[in-house]
């Protein structure tokens, strides 16, 4: 039999907000995360090409399994040959982790000029709107993308876990602010 807990604060959800305590700790520990990966970027720019590459290799093994077992929906073959594309790039980047991590970070500047640029468009189209907001956000994607490309292959030793270290320290930091907001407080 399952029990709910009707008396803790509701989120936006409708789910229950999980205790103070609980958001301190994974806090903590990403804030403590964050700071190791920042005290050493190119080992965690290596681990994350690692991690990458067994998520790959895992999800194209499930993608083949899963042509298979619903061999009637139809495209077999191209739901085949993508899990077969993505086991390739996985054994790449599990193979030769400093390699694969600077394809990594050459498609990720690519993909932040790229999109830079189609939201500075989208801003200028939608300027009326509000759309300088948009334009900055995109001249943000096409520097950082520039800044990758022009120091590429260089940036490849550090840009993943630099971004990895900024992403977990922020979390942190988001969930100790959430543990001391006042809907938190009542948990």
């Amino acid at each position: 039999m399952t029990t709910y807990d009707h008396g803790a604060p509701m989120g936006a959800t409708g789910l229950p907000q999980p205790p103070r305590w609980v958001c301190v700790l994974l806090g903590l520990f990403m804030v403590f995360a964050g700071l190791m990966v920042l005290g050493d970027i190119a080992f965690f720019t290596v681990v994350s090409a690692l991690f990458i590459g067994w998520m790959a290799i895992a999800a194209g093994a499930f993608e083949i399994f899963h042509a298979f077992w619903t061999k009637g929906w139809g495209g077999l073959v191209w739901q085949i040959i993508l899990g077969v594309l993505y086991i390739a790039f996985g054994i790449v980047l599990v193979s030769q982790p400093l390699t694969g991590a600077l394809l990594l970070t050459y498609v990720l500047g690519v993909a932040l000029l790229a999109s830079g640029v189609v939201r500075m468009l989208i801003g200028i189209g939608r300027w009326q709107q509000g759309g300088g907001i948009m334009v900055a956000s995109g001249l943000f994607g096409v520097l950082a993308g520039l800044v990758i490309l022009t120091g590429f292959p260089t940036t490849g030793l550090w840009v993943l876990g630099l971004l990895l270290g900024i992403d977990l320290l922020s979390h942190g930091i988001g969930w100790l602010t959430f543990a001391w907001t006042p809907a938190a407080r009542a948990a």
